[in-house]
């Protein structure tokens, strides 16, 4: 900034006076839609674009284009990660160099001295990340100018103007994630299906529900209830390796080879995965209720999702569909389980392991209570319910010698 207190004579022809940046103007744009169904993005980009163009220099054009199709509540580094088929499907009439964190590696290599967006919630509805995305270019020698933003004044009065903006932006946000969060709430407490229906059970569409609303773009989503698949077999899979877990404390490896050497008992398409029986072993929505906030799918790492603390789950207030195991049966599963994950050991598990070395399966065939009968590959055995530690070692030496 020239200083209002010049020298008393004309001293502009000596060295030093003004201290000049000799790079050329070198803008590009930066914007973002929320989501291609709530926002439509050819007519919303070439907008943005239309108001940023505003604050170019006389004469000057974009010299690239940035822009990503996510929610402004992701950090950069996880915006911009749908395929480049999605973008173009779209059909927005602006060229697409990239995202926001394409934006931030190629703007010192591109030689940007200034960023214009139309305002700053379209960088980010976090203030925080907004704030970030400023200082990572500021460092570089590039100034972020938004187009809603007054011209002229002092710094501070701009500065003021831009915070102000960035807090409306950051209550704008938290404003939303409450509303949308009651909303899901609400859906689950009613019974609704959040997401894919877990294996033992197909999602259909709710006819005592309230007829889908129209929003902007079309009829929205129909609500959605869990029933049981129409093959028996996945109700009845499902319950045994819950009980093998819970009864014979299997791991999901052992659950695994199980299923896999009756598949006429229980199908699967392709084959049973570590991820598949684990996350069936946790769903509560086996359990008949319904069950919401189990993950936190937005973490920052493309792909990964974070397990919320069950104390946050929300859970309808009765059950809304067929159980494949009780709330208590669930329960001693998860405690199996953390003890699985704990070291701890079991009689049976014990007696798998070695009927595995030998290529054998151990297979439940029918229990009384208090005995439960078994088929080691061509024999049978009946063993007591629980099985004490010595009758399993009596068993695993038993193996040995036929061995």
């Amino acid at each position: 900034m020239q200083s209002p207190f010049g020298p008393p004579i004309d001293l502009s022809n000596l060295p030093g006076y003004a201290q000049l940046d000799t790079r050329p103007r070198r803008s590009v744009f930066c914007g973002r839609v929320s989501t291609k169904d709530n926002q439509n993005p050819s007519s919303s980009i070439p907008r943005q674009v239309a108001l940023a163009a505003q604050r170019l220099g006389e004469g000057e054009e974009f010299a690239g284009y940035f822009w990503d199709v996510e929610s402004g509540m992701l950090p950069p580094e996880s915006r911009g990660l749908g395929p480049q088929e999605m973008y173009a499907a779209l059909r927005v009439p602006t060229p697409r160099d990239g995202g926001l964190q394409d934006l931030l590696d190629r703007a010192e290599m591109m030689g940007v001295t200034h960023v214009l967006a139309e305002r700053s919630d379209r960088i980010a509805r976090a203030m925080l990340t907004s704030l970030t995305v400023e200082h990572e270019l500021q460092k570089d020698g590039v100034e972020v100018v938004y187009a809603n933003e007054p011209t002229g004044g002092t710094k501070s009065g701009q500065l003021r103007a831009r915070r102000f903006s960035q807090v409306e932006a950051e209550l704008y946000r938290a404003g939303m994630i409450e509303m949308s969060m009651g909303g899901q709430i609400q859906h689950a407490i009613n019974g609704w299906n959040h997401g894919y229906a877990p294996y033992p059970y197909v999602a259909v569409v709710d006819e005592n529900a309230p007829p889908p609303a129209k929003g902007r773009f079309g009829e929205m989503r129909p609500k959605k209830k869990l029933v049981p698949h129409p093959d028996e077999r996945r109700f009845d899979a499902a319950r045994e390796m819950h009980r093998l877990r819970r009864e014979e404390h299997l791991t999901t490896a052992d659950i695994i080879t199980v299923l896999s050497a009756e598949p006429d008992r229980y199908p699967i398409e392709g084959r049973w995965t570590h991820g598949l029986v684990a996350g069936l072993l946790a769903n509560p929505k086996l359990t008949g209720y319904q069950v919401y906030n189990r993950k936190a799918s937005r973490t920052g790492r493309p792909g990964h999702s974070r397990q919320n603390p069950i104390s946050e789950w929300v859970w309808s207030p009765q059950p809304v569909h067929e159980a494949v195991v009780s709330l208590e049966q669930w329960k001693a599963a998860q405690e199996v389980t953390d003890g699985l994950r704990k070291g701890t050991d079991s009689p049976l598990r014990r007696i798998r392991a070695a009927a595995g070395q030998r290529g054998l399966t151990v297979t439940e065939i029918d229990s009384t209570g208090s005995h439960t009968r078994y088929r080691i590959g061509t024999r049978q055995v009946v063993l007591p319910t629980p099985i004490h530690d010595g009758v399993a070692q009596q068993v695993i030496e038993d193996l040995e010698r036929e061995a």
